[in-house]
C-alpha cells in the first residue's frame, strides 16, 4: 500500500509544471526596500551567528561544570553541542537551500 502511494506521489511530483501558471524570477521592488531587507536579513544572520557562539559557550560551560557530580548537566551540555551546530549550519546555509529549492533541487 505504502509502495504504490509513494509511486504515485513521485510521479505527480516528477510531471513537468504546468505552462499555464506564471513562474517569474524574484525582483526587488523599485526603491530602498531592497536595501532595508538586505540590512534585516544581515541583522538576522549576525544575531544567529553570535547566539550559536554563546550556545556552544554555555553548552562547554555545562559540560565542565558537570563533570563532577552533576553527570546530568554535562549530558546536557553535550546533547545540546549537535543541535547548535545544526542550526549553525542552517543558519549559514540558509541562502544556498533556498536557492537550491527555487531552482527545483537541480
Amino acid at each position: 500500500m505504502f509502495e504504490r502511494a509513494y509511486a504515485r506521489l513521485m510521479v505527480w511530483l516528477t510531471q513537468p509544471s504546468d505552462p499555464l501558471i506564471p513562474n517569474p524570477d524574484p525582483k526587488a521592488p523599485p526603491g530602498k526596500l531592497a536595501d532595508a531587507a538586505d540590512t534585516l536579513l544581515a541583522w538576522l544572520k549576525w544575531g544567529g551567528l553570535a547566539g550559536s557562539v554563546g550556545a556552544l559557550v554555555v553548552a562547554g560551560i555545562m559540560m565542565a561544570v558537570g563533570r563532577r557530580n552533576r553527570n546530568n548537566m554535562a549530558v546536557e551540555g553535550a546533547m545540546a553541542m549537535p543541535w547548535v551546530i545544526g542550526g549553525l549550519a542552517l543558519i549559514l546555509g540558509s541562502a544556498s537551500v533556498v536557492t537550491w529549492l527555487l531552482d527545483g533541487g537541480q
